[in-house]
């Protein structure tokens, strides 16, 4: 740090320092004395606990590592590797049932389930989005993706509206109409208008009047009762707007003149500091912290350029209409945000402490990202239920919960908050949290209200914690193993017996493929079946789009059937996918390594050149995935484990990552920002670190990929400083 200003026993740098006194704390009742003294005294109390809890996620993988090497060599006894596990104290024991108490959570959290985005928070245009995404048009979801077929002449045109695809994109409107708020003996096909009368909603058909079948999902309406602007109902706890507009495009061709429908779409949204953000010294974290409290405050903004017009992007304002009773009544405008720190793994040198080492980021995020919710507790602009939500990843096992809600402890009491305001979710995406799932909820019975499976993200844990058992199979054939199937059922059997049901959030994980509309709303449907009241989305327009899956299934009456039936096991989720006869091909060798390269490199270029933490990057079928660094670890794991155990070797690898390389390069030629890796491999320092994270894979603690992309970016930061 060149511009430092020493607080205590902290060295902070002056721009995070000016940040907290200046603009976080102002009007939240907190002095920058107050904050500071707290801060200091917590962080070298913490400091030393959190390095103890990384030394024994060193000492456990160690003892595995050993125990792997020697027991493996005639293939895995089960039992005794179980037996093994509980021994050194990796698998705990259950202490009993119980039923989590947290109170204060926004039904948005607790009894409404639908779509959940995450949001790099260091974009503030895509923070903005993500908490105007409550609601969306599903009009425009519908025509601008493939979620409808080009066939038949209905393919999107550049030069304007195509009635063809207009048509389909009402018939499918008029269809969810017809299963989300079926009329009382006529179909929304054939309605020529709407009205409102003593409170309850009256159709014109061809046949003469009716009303909904069930008329309590008539919320309210805009405008006159005689001919509204819109119409509100509910499904579900979900609401959705028919907007009626007579000279609209759509509404103009429309009997009823129905121009659209928004759909109430992101429920909650995460805005992350974590692994959609590349945050590694104070001006990173500056910029993200600001952009937080502003989102806090109400007065984050982004000025784009659209169609060659100057605009900027605010926060959206609630919704007000006229309730069915006549009053007047209030609907959200933006998602319900929580925010993700770092885990317990990183440091960083945006604070030093008393001996000169780096603060553990963790630390530091809990302390300023909840300062910088503070507005919220007097505004309540959003968490009506003054909580403040915050969503902490890679933890593993109880004993690092428990040390997250210690934290979160001291946060409180430093900030003079009622005990348990901060809430904790738990993301379950390691392994050793995923089998003591039942005592790592315990830890944080009154303040936890998420939990959330990672689905294939897990796969990094998986592999780097087997990675002497033997070779893994293929990264494709991840999906259908069996302690995959195990680890999504038991998820939710553990929350359900936890007592999660109205009270917390189950939540299931991202859908990776945003073009690919269609394919979404054909699956992701097996997340509200399964149980999960929440499921990660893409975009603002996946999430008006995954939003019609909860009103097919009703969440809370799914999870009343799922109640005290035990689907998984721990044996199951504790099964290793390892290849049982590894004799592939040369051929598919080479392909499994090109995939996972592809993904590597075009995901690290971005991250170490443009410090961007969260990319849709074209795979080798140039098919765009949502790439972070969870699935980086996957990737980056699955060549090291390949590279461990001899199924390729170092030449044919680093042979493949130059190839790729190339092709990457060619992905991103019309980005004037990009710097290509391929005409001087020695000098990419991009390169030079995707390289880092294969080849020294198999030695990253848990197998992370922070502590390579960090030391890297810094290497790149400075060079851009010379």
């Amino acid at each position: 740090m060149s511009d430092v200003t020493v607080r205590g026993g902290l060295t902070v740098a002056t721009e995070l320092f000016d940040l907290v006194n200046n603009e976080i704390l102002i009007d939240t009742g907190i002095s920058p004395d107050q904050f500071w003294s707290a801060f200091d005294t917590a962080a070298h109390k913490l400091a030393p606990k959190n390095h103890a809890l990384l030394q024994t996620r060193a000492s456990l993988q160690a003892q595995i590592d050993d125990w792997l090497k020697k027991n493996t060599a005639n293939g895995l006894d089960a039992a005794a590797y179980e037996g093994f596990l509980r021994d050194i104290g990796y698998l705990v024991d259950d202490a009993g049932d119980f039923t989590i108490d947290t109170a204060n959570v926004d039904p948005e959290i607790a009894t409404i389930a639908g779509p959940q985005l995450v949001v790099p928070i260091t974009n503030a245009r895509y923070a903005l989005n993500a908490a105007n995404a409550r609601w969306g048009s599903l009009y425009d979801a519908l025509y601008g993706t493939d979620a409808i077929a080009d066939d038949g002449g209905a393919e999107k045109t550049s030069g304007g509206y195509n009635p063809v695809r207009g048509a389909k994109v009402i018939a499918f409107a008029r269809a969810l109409l017809d299963e989300s708020a079926p009329l009382a003996g006529a179909s929304w096909t054939d309605i020529s208008g709407l009205a409102v009368e003593n409170g309850a909603l009256q159709v014109t058909t061809s046949a003469g009047q009716t009303g909904l079948a069930d008329a309590s999902q008539f919320v309210g309406y805009t405008g006159d009762a005689a001919s509204p602007t819109s119409v509100i109902l509910i499904r579900h706890g979900l609401h959705f707007e028919i907007l009626i507009k007579a000279n609209g495009t759509i509404g103009a061709r429309d009997a009823a003149h129905i121009d659209d429908i928004m759909v109430e779409s992101a429920l909650t949204s995460i805005i992350d500091l974590e692994d959609s953000i590349a945050a590694v010294d104070a001006e990173d974290k500056v910029l993200a912290f600001r952009n937080w409290n502003k989102i806090m405050r109400g007065t984050l903004t982004a000025d784009f350029v659209k169609n060659g017009a100057k605009m900027t992007r605010r926060l959206n304002d609630d919704k007000t209409y006229i309730a069915a009773d006549g009053s007047t009544g209030t609907l959200r405008g933006r998602a319900l945000m929580l925010v993700r720190n770092v885990g317990h793994l990183m440091t960083n040198p945006a604070v030093l402490l008393s001996d000169g080492s780096e603060i553990p980021e963790g630390i530091l995020d809990a302390f300023v990202s909840v300062a910088a919710a503070l507005p919220d507790m007097k505004s309540r602009q959003n968490s009506l239920a003054g909580s403040i939500y915050v969503v902490k990843p890679k933890l593993h096992g109880p004993d690092e919960v428990a040390f997250t809600s210690e934290i979160f402890d001291m946060v409180e009491q430093a900030f003079n908050l009622p005990a348990n305001t901060v809430k904790l979710g738990i993301m379950d995406e390691e392994r050793r949290t995923t089998v003591n799932l039942k005592e790592c909820i315990r830890a944080a019975k009154s303040r936890v209200a998420f939990i959330n499976t990672g689905f294939l993200d897990r796969t990094g844990d998986e592999i780097h914690t087997s990675m002497h058992a033997g070779p893994m199979i293929r990264k494709g054939d991840m999906k259908a193993a069996t302690w995959i199937a195990a680890y999504e059922d038991w998820n939710v059997d553990i929350g359900l017996a936890c007592g999660f049901s109205g009270k917390a959030q189950i939540g299931k994980g991202m859908w990776a493929m945003p073009d690919r509309m269609a394919d979404m709303i054909a699956q992701k449907i097996a997340h509200p079946q399964a149980g999960a009241n929440c499921a990660w989305v893409p975009s603002p327009t996946a999430a008006t789009l995954h939003a019609l899956h909860y009103h097919k299934i009703n969440v809370m009456q799914r999870q009343a059937e799922l109640r005290g039936k035990a689907r998984a096991s721990r044996s199951d989720i504790l099964s290793i996918p390892l290849a049982q006869r590894p004799n592939w091909s040369a051929e598919d060798i080479r392909a499994e390594i090109q995939n996972n390269a592809q993904g590597i490199l075009g995901y690290v270029v971005r991250w170490i050149d443009q410090g961007v933490g969260c990319s849709k990057v074209p795979d080798i079928h140039d098919v765009g995935l949502m790439e972070d660094r969870a699935t980086l670890r996957i990737s980056s794991q699955h060549i090291a484990n390949w590279l461990h155990h001899g199924i390729c070797s170092h030449d044919q690898v680093m042979a493949v990552m130059q190839e790729m390389a190339g092709g990457v390069d060619r992905q991103n030629a019309d980005d004037p920002a990009y710097t290509p890796m391929a005409t001087d491999f020695d000098a990419s320092i991009a390169f030079q670190a995707a390289c880092d994270l294969v080849f020294k894979g198999a030695v990253q603690p848990s197998g992370y990929t922070e502590p390579i992309l960090h030391a890297r970016r810094l290497e790149k930061k400075a060079q851009h400083e010379l």
